[in-house]
């Protein structure tokens, strides 16, 4: 907070003409025509009033700043989720997670290790349920969003995934009324391993643009907490120019 001195420094600061006197010793406001008393005046010129003000203003400057670090630490958070959904979505259009590999089973009559050509249902299952909770952490994280380029973006993104629900859903992930994935392991292990190829592989698969709008999301999210400066205060210049950008993305 800027150093302010005396009354005037604070009327000037916070654009006020108001008489705070009755603010500060349990004293009603004044009516109209009314005058300081002789115990006011005494309290203006001792410094009571001033060092009152002083704490008064210097509490709302810290709540306007406690403000300001909550939305910076949410847009933090919000990019940290929106690059961890990218990362995940690009694993599942790897084409080779979805290739057969030499995998060593053992006979469940026998006991004894086999090696067989299958897929890797243990790599596939980890990756697609670590697609389903980045994308849940997005989706939560949005709703406390305050950018509207985040908000359009997360909103896009639930529409994707909403559009595909029936291919979702034969791969064992069903969507929720809150826009979240739940995801039955035990469906997916039974799965077509075509559903999941349609799904994740490719341009334009589900997770080509999942991750396309992650990254959207991060982006965005990194200017709203650029906009803030390291002393607490709103970058009105940087901020312009984030909102000029809003109508520009995809």
């Amino acid at each position: 907070m800027s150093e302010i001195n005396h009354f005037n420094d604070y009327a000037s600061k916070y654009n006020t003409k108001a008489d705070y006197s009755y603010l500060f010793g349990g004293m009603q406001a004044p009516s109209a025509g009314s005058t300081f008393s002789l115990s006011d005046y005494a309290a203006i010129k001792n410094g009571s009033y001033g060092k009152l003000l002083k704490a008064y203003y210097a509490q709302q400057d810290a709540q306007k700043a406690a403000s300001v670090g909550d939305s910076v630490q949410k847009s933090t958070l919000m990019k940290t989720g929106a690059d961890a959904l990218k990362k995940s979505a690009e694993i599942l259009n790897n084409g080779g997670l979805w290739e057969k590999k030499k995998i060593t089973k053992k006979d469940e009559k026998t006991g004894v290790e086999i090696e067989t050509e299958d897929y890797d249902w243990n790599a596939i299952t980890k990756a697609v349920k670590s697609f389903v909770e980045d994308y849940n952490d997005v989706v939560e994280q949005s709703g406390d969003a305050n950018a509207k380029d985040v908000l359009r973006n997360a909103v896009w993104l639930t529409g994707m995934v909403e559009s595909n629900e029936k291919m979702l859903s034969k791969i064992g992930i069903s969507v929720s009324k809150g826009n979240k994935m739940e995801l039955d392991e035990e469906a997916l292990k039974k799965a077509d391993i075509s559903s999941f190829k349609t799904l994740f592989t490719g341009h334009n698969s589900l997770a080509d643009k999942v991750a396309m709008k992650a990254k959207n999301i991060s982006n965005a999210a990194a200017r709203t907490s650029g906009t803030y400066k390291s002393n607490g205060k709103y970058n009105n210049t940087l901020s312009e120019l984030v909102s000029k950008k809003v109508d520009e993305e995809v």
